[in-house]
């Protein structure tokens, strides 16, 4: 094919005759508009980097400095107590071409005004750290804000005004602080109590109790060494042990997804849908490199930080034989796309001419691309159509086949096409779409995104975007090179986008006429031999085993939601927690350890905590309401001290004093000074049989909920962490329904996915009926 002379700039052959020397014109010139774009980049990085540098200073309080400098010069007055005047003394004697006093003295009053501007960041950059390392506002009663913390956050809106970059709050957020081993043991210590019989829990006391006295101390210092001159003392550890290090298949175990809009329809055209979300996402991705977007705030005024949005676009995950790698491309114009078993490489920005070679694809283009490859009557190479299931499978398989099969030659080069490339997109031939008339639809939807045929997305992309041939839409992502609130925010702005601000004709295609000169999609050429489509049907094999015992059930919760929640004067979060709580006791007679995700970006690099839901406070509660002898006033108290108690929880782990991550890394440091530690080895065995996380919504205010009340997306799910466990993710959707994903294995005989579903509907009602709280019939 023609389109494969494009993978290379130029290719030669000896004959008899000498060289035989050919020219790709239209490599030369891709090559050419990537040096054009990548010299644009680094421009717009290096004013990035000085604008950040300076904040909150600006080139204009520069300016401000130096022109009081010299007005108070013109009226004799010396704001500078001499310095000016030592400065200009000490000037070169052959400074610049103009050598007149005048000149002397402006520039010697310019560098002593500059020096103060560069003193005054400083100083303004670590009052603002020092402010934002105070956390008091946290804990305190929703309306009842102190004296104290109306001032600090007086002071943090002064110190955080003008027009701050994505970036420009990242040295002045705070390091995660190292909690004291004493505090971590006695929390981990009452974290267990409920789910220990007093024999067991008093052996772990011993052991606790052995390794605070005997082991930690040397390991604690080593912890508080690296936190000295790390960023962050977990990031770069989780980052690798927890999730680089995995050899187990990424597809279910580590990988998660997020739906689409589910109670509106966009168009039924599959390209045109395609077209319109691709443009806005590479609309954002040109707003991050600019790093014009606003930081996130946590109440408008406390910045968190924004690291792990930097490998969202252009990364990959490389596979490993003891652990992978996370590489990140600083460039990437073009996207990957799976078709019926093909694989596509299409251009994003226009390339007719050397002028336009900038200039991103209108959406009605991109619809035109990959319509012309869902019209590609073209069949699949041998081996092709279920290569990707390679990402599915064991990490070793993959890193075996990659290294013996795609290391050079046109497989090389296909596979470098897909790596590169800014994001992985499926054409799905499957149509999905939730019905709330139809129970089922929804888990259908959320089988499809979580692991689709086991061989029709690419697992190691930074995420894929799927586009079911109906027009709706949902992502796959990659776990490691960052956490659902991030991808939530791309998401967010990529939907409000499509629908507020790009749209639709009334035929359901893209605006505006196609550019039908447009290259068309370039094919990807592969060469598998026999060898590799074995590795190939190996990886599919592991894959299909594991996709066919994943129990989905996905629901969405009509009766209330956060509206009425609040009525019962308590967090919504707290209130989804204990409700799993009654309903795990409900569905298996005991309680079990519990892991709820909650983030620590109020710190630099800070990615997650962990909050242990299982409480004595949320016990006591569970066991009282399962007897059913206690007056509805006394199980009201109960609730509100087990959900006093998870919001404390919550807000410490928030705040940098969690358990988990603290015991995690004086594992870590245990192993690398071969120290052994029973504690540590079985507080980081115990299992999590009930995992859930709650779905981030409304980060960036794309359009008013209030105004739009249906166009809510469902938020997303993920694998079973324990084999006999649950994974379960909600999200309070606005004031009025909560949609949950709850995720087990078939080949548990103690877990039943939609049996724990209903378990928490009545959960939720019965707590609700505690507080009188109205419900529309179920």
């Amino acid at each position: 094919m023609a389109e494969a002379h494009q993978a290379v700039a130029f290719q030669f052959t000896v004959t008899p005759d000498g060289f035989d020397f050919r020219l790709s014109r239209e490599a030369l010139k891709h090559l050419y508009l990537t040096e054009i774009n990548a010299w644009k980049k680094r421009l717009i990085r290096i004013k990035n980097g000085i604008l950040r540098g300076v904040y909150p200073g600006s080139p204009t309080s520069w300016l401000a400095v130096v022109m009081a400098t010299v007005g108070t010069s013109y009226c004799n007055l010396d704001i500078s107590n001499g310095l000016v005047y030592y400065i200009q003394k000490h000037l070169p004697e052959r400074f610049g071409p103009y050598q007149t006093p005048q000149t002397r003295a402006l520039v010697s009053m310019a560098i002593f005004s500059t020096g103060v501007w560069i003193v005054g960041i400083f100083f303004f950059r670590q009052t603002l750290k020092l402010l934002l390392s105070y956390h008091g506002w946290m804990f305190e009663a929703h309306g009842h804000t102190s004296r104290s913390t109306k001032v600090w956050a007086a002071c943090v809106r002064l110190l955080s005004s003008g027009r701050p970059m994505l970036y420009s709050f990242q040295t002045s957020l705070p390091k995660l602080p190292v909690p004291s081993v004493q505090a971590t043991i006695h929390r981990y210590l009452e974290s267990v109590r409920p789910l220990l019989d007093d024999e067991k829990y008093q052996r772990m006391e011993v052991l606790a109790k052995e390794f605070q006295d005997k082991t930690a101390p040397r390991l604690q210092k080593y912890l508080v060494f690296k936190s000295w001159w790390a960023t962050n003392y977990v990031s770069d550890w989780w980052e690798e042990y927890i999730y680089l290090r995995g050899r187990d298949p990424l597809m279910v175990n580590s990988n998660y997804y997020v739906m689409d809009f589910v109670l509106i329809k966009n168009t039924d055209v599959q390209a045109a849908r395609l077209g319109n979300i691709v443009h806005a996402m590479i609309t954002y991705r040109r707003k991050l490199d600019r790093e014009d977007i606003k930081p996130v705030m946590a109440l408008g005024i406390v910045p968190m930080c924004s690291n792990q949005m930097e490998r969202m676009f252009n990364t990959t995950r490389i596979p490993g034989k003891e652990t992978d790698v996370l590489q990140h491309f600083n460039e990437s114009r073009h996207v990957a796309v799976y078709h019926k078993g093909r694989f596509f490489k299409v251009w994003l920005y226009e390339g007719s001419n050397l002028l336009k070679g900038s200039n991103l694809l209108k959406p009605r283009d991109l619809e035109l691309q990959f319509q012309r490859i869902l019209d590609d009557p073209s069949p699949p190479q041998p081996g092709e159509e279920r290569l990707a299931a390679l990402t599915a499978g064991k990490r070793v398989e993959w890193a075996q086949a990659r290294q013996t099969f795609f290391s050079s030659g046109k497989n090389r080069a296909a596979l470098d096409a897909i790596e590169r490339a800014a994001f992985f997109v499926v054409l799905d031939e499957e149509s999905h779409r939730y019905d709330p008339e139809d129970e089922a639809s929804l888990s259908l939807y959320g089988k499809a995104l979580l692991h689709g045929n086991c061989y029709n997305r690419w697992f190691d992309k930074s995420f894929t975007l799927v586009a079911f041939k109906n027009g709706q839409l949902g992502l796959n992502t990659e776990h490691s090179w960052a956490d659902a609130p991030v991808m939530g925010h791309l998401w967010e702005f990529t939907l409000g986008t499509d629908i507020f601000h790009l749209g639709y004709t009334e035929t359901g295609h893209c605006m505006g006429e196609p550019n039908l000169m447009l290259t068309p999609p370039q094919r990807l050429q592969w060469d598998i031999p026999e060898r590799c489509q074995a590795a190939i049907e190996r990886s599919y094999q592991v894959a299909k085993a594991l996709a066919d015992d994943v129990e989905l059930y996905c629901f969405q919760f009509f009766p209330f939601g956060k509206g009425l929640i609040k009525k019962c004067r308590t967090s919504p979060d707290a209130f989804v927690q204990i409700a799993l709580q009654l309903a795990h006791f409900r569905d298996k007679g005991k309680f079990c350890l519990t892991y709820e995700a909650s983030m620590t970006r109020l710190f630099r690099e800070g990615r997650t905590e962990t909050v242990r839901s299982c409480t004595n406070e949320s016990t006591a509660f569970v066991k009282a309401m399962v007897q059913g002898s206690h007056t509805k006033a006394d199980l009201q108290k109960l609730f509100r001290k087990a959900s006093e108690k998870h919001q404390n929880m919550y807000r410490l782990a928030m705040t940098g004093a969690g358990i988990d991550r603290h015991l995690f890394c004086l594992y870590v440091v245990s192993k690398y000074l071969g120290v052994s530690s029973p504690f540590l080895a079985e507080v980081l065995s115990e299992p999590w049989r009930l995992s859930t996380s709650q779905t981030a919504q409304f980060q960036i205010g794309m359009f008013d909920a209030k105004k739009y009340p249906n166009h809510l997306g469902a938020g997303g799910g993920f694998g079973p962490v324990a084999d006999d466990g649950y994974g379960v993710s909600y999200m309070i959707a606005g004031e009025n329904t909560i949609f949950f994903h709850i995720s087990s294995k078939f080949s548990s005989s103690e877990t039943n996915a939609q049996r724990f579903g209903k378990h928490i509907h009545q959960a939720l009602l019965d707590i609700a009926d505690l507080f009188k709280v109205p419900k529309a019939d179920s």
